[in-house]
């Protein structure tokens, strides 16, 4: 499975969306859009995760940079960050 960072998101974009675009490149496990906790406003990006490896690679690099929505999105492959 991969986790996808999906960035520059509109505050209207809704999960559904989200599971629709990255569905066309293969099958979905979850999505989480990230949201402020005292707002509930969303921070502008998201989490896809998806089942195969090769299809997430697929959706990275068709979706990174693509316009959607009205404003170019990035995408790619979530890797945590290391604790200083």
């Amino acid at each position: 499975m991969t986790n996808v960072f999906v960035g520059n998101l509109a505050s209207n974009r809704t999960p559904d969306e989200l599971r629709a675009l990255f569905q066309t490149y293969g099958p979905v496990e979850g999505v989480k859009i990230m949201t402020d906790p005292e707002t509930r406003y969303s921070r502008g990006f998201a989490f896809v995760e998806m089942t195969y490896d090769l299809e997430a690679q697929k959706a990275i690099s068709h979706l990174n940079g693509m316009i959607l929505w009205g404003q170019p999105i990035r995408v790619e492959e979530y890797r945590p960050r290391l604790a200083a």
